[in-house]
């Protein structure tokens, strides 16, 4: 396979799925969810290419009806303990001299992806920002874990202490909705978060990672309501992209760090 720029998305998206069987294929707003990825990314004018692995052929030929080009993962790679990241090399092993600058890492359990935010977060790497950008919407969560004797500990924060929201710095949940990297940087580290990595803020509205049926039936709510986030990815390509949601600066630059602190 040749690349066509230097942008490349891939979108991974295998067969086999416990929590909802044939996941990938199963339908929100009437296009799937490797469909719905796959616009996503031709939406975002920053994209080069987009790219299905998968070990399905029922999703192959939805990847390509819907745009994209397809590889083959092999059995392998393809099982319940294979991770993201063997796909995302395998298929950089596929490809053709050059290898993309930017590698952009969509996944298809996020039925809500905006290009406007793809977009951004692929501008910061290609203009040095950064070397990995990640979505991630605000959190104001008292997160709470249970020791081995079965008492509630607190997590990230002080017990005796219960502070107003509105006093609380903003904490971060990764949505698992996109990860854009560097190229060069992937390969080297064969991880997705290295050297200067920052976030995507993304409207937690439509922060949902599809894992059962539960999460597909709000999903469908969602893109049905009117204004809701579904809207933003309901259009087909082609469509213009859709405007921010917010006056946020998307590219915060190294005189101003971003949300997550980095030097």
């Amino acid at each position: 396979m040749r690349t066509t720029g230097s942008v490349l998305a891939v979108v991974p998206a295998r067969a086999g799925s416990k929590g909802i069987p044939g996941k990938n294929l199963r339908t929100v707003a009437g296009r799937s969810l490797v469909r719905r990825a796959v616009e996503s990314a031709r939406r975002a004018t920053r994209i080069d290419e987009v790219v299905v692995t998968t070990d399905g052929d029922a999703i192959a030929a939805e990847a390509v009806a819907a745009g994209a080009a397809v590889v083959r993962r092999p059995a392998e790679l393809a099982g319940d303990e294979a991770s993201s990241e063997s796909a995302l090399l395998h298929v950089l092993d596929a490809i053709s001299t050059p290898l993309p600058e930017v590698l952009v890492f969509l996944q298809a359990t996020s039925p809500f992806i905006d290009p406007a935010d793809l977009d951004a977060a692929v501008a910061r790497v290609i203009d040095g920002h950064a070397d990995a950008v990640f979505a991630a919407t605000p959190s104001h969560a008292f997160l709470w874990r249970t020791a081995p004797d079965g008492t509630a500990v607190a997590v990230n924060h002080d017990a005796a202490t219960r502070p107003r929201r509105q006093d609380r710095e903003p904490e971060y949940r990764e949505t698992g909705a996109f990860y854009v990297m560097r190229t060069a940087g992937f390969l080297e580290n064969r991880h997705r978060f290295h050297g200067r990595v920052e976030l995507a803020v993304v409207d937690g509205a439509g922060a949902i990672d599809i894992d059962d049926e539960a999460d597909l039936a709000l999903a469908e709510a969602l893109a049905e309501a009117p204004g809701a986030p579904g809207a933003l990815t309901d259009a087909r390509v082609g469509d213009p992209a859709p405007a921010p949601t917010t006056t946020r600066d998307p590219s915060p630059t190294r005189a101003t760090p971003a949300p997550n602190g980095a030097p």
